[in-house]
């Protein structure tokens, strides 16, 4: 496994590479766990060589202090990446990357980021897009993947590469779970016990959700998963919206097209986030 900091000495091993050869492409900001892995297990499956970059991305960030607390564990990360025997790693820093202007580009999403997280995370996709965007250009890949437990930012990145005319498929993958139905996050490792033991009810009442959907309307579901909340102490309902999977637009009535359940929760200060397929 070869790691990389520097941008052209990272272009040139892929260029000697790529002869008659595909690329996958595993971005991550570290704090890697088994969500992460399953990502390069797909991406080995799929294409000869496998590249991942590990960048804890400024710009999208919100608050200073997520990004000054957001976990680096670049020595246990590189030693989870040889046990799945990735490629290349890519692990610049914010200066290799900007060059000394670190702000986001600004970016029309065809109204994607106006929904749920883009109406509490100000700019938040404008910094996704920015780095997404700059990553593919380093790497040049043929097939990128991501987690759909992020699912308004994988729509996003594929509107991305759509309007900018970028020549890489990017694929969605099934979100990876805790045995009690968490869904994985570097963010998890900061829960206390006690949040740690109460979040497996977002899962559960996303379930539970589903089976609803078969015979209430979207709102009298959004109304149930509300009072639902109202019962647990430790878990601060931040939304909870159906939304139609292309235009991530809310829905009031099932409609014939795809539609997914999205939900934000604080677990004390630590936000966690959930989606799953109606």
């Amino acid at each position: 496994m070869l790691v990389f900091a520097k941008i052209k000495s990272v272009q040139q091993k892929i260029k000697s590479l790529k002869k008659g050869t595909s690329v996958g492409f595993v971005p991550t900001m570290g704090a890697l766990h088994k969500g992460h892995l399953s990502l390069i297990e797909q991406a080995k499956r799929e294409n000869d060589i496998v590249v991942v970059s590990i960048f804890v991305n400024p710009t999208q960030f919100n608050k200073k202090e997520d990004l000054v607390n957001y976990p680096k564990t670049i020595d246990s990360d590189l030693s989870l990446l040889k046990s799945v025997y990735c490629d290349l790693v890519f692990t610049p820093t914010a200066e290799e990357i900007y060059s000394n202007n670190i702000q986001s580009q600004l970016f029309n999403f065809d109204g994607l980021e106006h929904q749920m997280e883009g109406k509490f995370r100000d700019g938040h996709f404008d910094g996704v897009g920015t780095i997404v965007k700059r990553l593919f250009e380093i790497v040049t890949p043929h097939k990128a993947y991501f987690g759909e437990k992020d699912f308004q930012q994988l729509q996003i990145i594929k509107k991305m590469v759509q309007k900018n005319q970028i020549p890489v498929k990017v694929i969605g993958c099934d979100i990876f779970r805790e045995n009690d139905g968490l869904a994985m996050s570097s963010r998890n490792e900061r829960l206390t016990k006690e949040h740690r033991n109460a979040a497996p009810f977002i899962y559960k009442t996303l379930k539970q959700a589903k089976i609803e959907f078969g015979t209430k309307s979207a709102l009298e579901i959004v109304d149930w998963v509300e009072n639902e909340f109202k019962n647990q102490p430790l878990l601060e309902l931040e939304y909870f919206e159906i939304a139609d999977e292309e235009t991530l637009q809310p829905i009031k009535n099932k409609n014939s097209a795809k539609n997914r359940a999205f939900i934000a929760v604080f677990a004390g200060k630590i936000r966690l986030i959930d989606n799953i397929s109606l």
